[in-house]
């Protein structure tokens, strides 16, 4: 059983929706197995990861109803994050509403987020108070996807607010760190990063690279660097200094062009730097692969593996 729930929660994280789907089948058609709490973990990620809200929604249901799995908070997260990804943020609140344990803060900065991303009216500062409630660890992320959140409804004031709050407790934003191995060296790169033998040549690739991007339609989302209170043009030199950006910058200034780009980021990957790196694998004719906090992602012809769900 353990290994039939660990080769599903592997193709769950790598978004093979249809390998789960074809092993979970084979687990009870053919070995005869009773999948469990885990097997369904698996089954729901996979449906997340790839925005399948009607499998998603069947299996929830195919796993309390016929196989009797009572659903613990990752089952229910996986479902609300799931329909609030798709526009179903109604749905998404009421099974949180209704499900029998209170929400963790994932849940409801999975609610924060996909409002975010859908622009819907949502009441922010109540949903805010939740997270705070729920979230004890005093962690910077849901600070900055708060302010993220405000600065795309252009809710400046708040920012500011989350900005001081942040001040007041003391909490600071969590460096983005990326990662890349050329010719079995690893180097590490820093948000705005200028300690590396070639940070004179990454950087003037960077601008290349940029030029290029925005005669292809790249227009900077200035929302992703809400914490920086400059001008656009101080957030948009902010985004430049995306650690994925100078990782994905080095590895093109020393990688054959055939070779695949792989960078690793110890936080999730930010709006902008996804569409950025989408464009780079347009432009470019490069493949990129880049495992962040939440998942793996695969840039190739201007798309990503992950269908922009992550």
């Amino acid at each position: 059983m353990n290994s039939w729930n660990a080769m599903i929660l592997g193709f769950a994280m790598h978004g093979e929706a249809e390998r789960v789907f074809e092993h979970f089948g084979r687990m009870v058609n053919e070995e005869k197995l009773l999948p469990n709490s885990i097997t369904f973990v698996g089954v729901l990620s996979a449906c997340n990861h790839r925005g399948l809200v009607d499998e998603g929604s069947r299996y929830f249901d195919i796993m309390v109803n016929e196989y009797k799995v009572e659903p613990v908070l990752q089952h229910f997260g996986c479902l609300i994050d799931l329909l609030a990804r798709n526009g179903q943020i109604d749905k998404a609140l009421d099974i949180v509403s209704s499900m029998p344990m209170k929400p963790d803060a994932v849940i409801w900065r999975s609610l924060l987020d996909a409002s975010y991303k859908q622009s819907e009216g949502l009441d922010l500062s109540e949903m805010a108070k939740q997270i705070m409630a729920a979230d004890k660890s005093e962690s910077s992320g849901v600070y900055v996807l708060l302010s993220r959140v405000y600065a795309s409804a252009n809710r400046w004031n708040e920012v500011g607010l989350v900005r001081k709050m942040m001040t007041d407790k003391g909490v600071s934003k969590e460096p983005g760190c990326s990662s890349i191995e050329i010719n079995g060296i690893v180097h590490e790169f820093f948000a705005g990063d200028t300690t590396h033998p070639q940070t004179k040549e990454i950087y003037q690739f960077l601008d290349v690279i940029e030029e290029r991007l925005k005669l292809a339609g790249y227009v900077p989302d200035f929302s992703q660097a809400p914490l920086i209170d400059e001008a656009d043009d101080g957030k948009e030199r902010s985004l430049r200094l995306h650690s994925e950006r100078l990782a994905i910058a080095f590895g093109l200034l020393n990688s054959t062009p055939d070779a695949p780009i792989r960078v690793f980021k110890n936080l999730r990957v930010c709006r902008d730097c996804h569409n950025f790196t989408k464009l780079i694998s347009q432009v470019f004719n490069v493949e990129i692969i880049m495992r962040d906090r939440l998942r793996f992602h695969c840039f190739k012809n201007g798309s990503c593996s992950c269908m922009d769900f992550w």
